[in-house]
């Protein structure tokens, strides 16, 4: 597994390592690092780590997916323990898997999953104001929404599993991916809107951008934690 590490210091906290993957990479085999990962953060055997990454096309069933989310299986589906329901990964998304201490993060406070929600959600809007894109929450709709001619569409995703107050699995920004893989799924199960990307914003975004927009955009939502 190739990765190129940037070493990102937050105060007061420790140094978070960011890898970046540079080829897709297999999802049961991020799921393995992640967990293996989440286990050494709890020992303090390891840093908390942010990972960038593309998966090849899979369809991924949270904890709450319902039979009827699955309408085409056109790719593999992957019955996971996220939270949420059913979503696509594949190549042009950029997934960001945070493994993270979060009784570190919100520190003197106890740690607060919807809280952490909430953190993840600025995390994304910070960044897509970055490239130039207004991002929102809706009440009832998960994720990180933006204007589209029209209405509303989703641009990215969020999934999370916790163990111990050690996060992982993360957000998905959708920067080219093919939409109409979108087509064998309910996402997230909302049926009423649809999904969007950068590039279908008219937004030529190289991933190495997203990636430097996501990183810089972490520390402010930290400040935000």
């Amino acid at each position: 597994m190739q990765a190129s590490s940037l070493p990102l210091r937050l105060s007061p906290a420790p140094a978070v390592e960011w890898r970046a993957s540079g080829e897709p990479v297999p999802y049961q085999q991020a799921v393995s690092f992640m967990e293996a990962r989440a286990r050494a953060i709890r020992e303090a055997a390891a840093p908390e780590l942010v990972w960038l990454l593309e998966h090849p096309p899979i369809y991924t069933a949270g904890t709450s997916a319902q039979s009827g989310d699955v309408l085409r299986a056109r790719f593999p589906v992957h019955r996971t323990g996220r939270g949420g329901q059913v979503t696509y990964h594949g190549p042009g998304q950029r997934v960001a898997y945070a493994v993270l201490d979060l009784q570190a993060l919100f520190a003197p406070d106890a740690p607060d999953l919807r809280r952490y929600i909430r953190f993840l959600e600025q995390w994304i809007i910070a960044a897509l104001a970055r490239l130039g894109v207004e991002g929102f929450t809706r009440q009832g709709r998960i994720g990180v929404w933006t204007n589209v001619p029209g209405g509303e569409a989703k641009i990215a995703a969020i999934g999370v599993r916790v163990r111990k107050w050690v996060s992982y699995h993360g957000i998905a920004v959708n920067v080219a991916p093919d939409l109409s893989h979108y087509d064998g799924i309910v996402p997230c199960g909302i049926r009423d809107y649809g999904v969007t990307s950068l590039q279908a914003l008219g937004v030529e975004a190289k991933m190495h951008v997203v990636d430097a927009a996501l990183k810089e955009s972490f520390s402010t939502a930290c400040g935000l934690a």
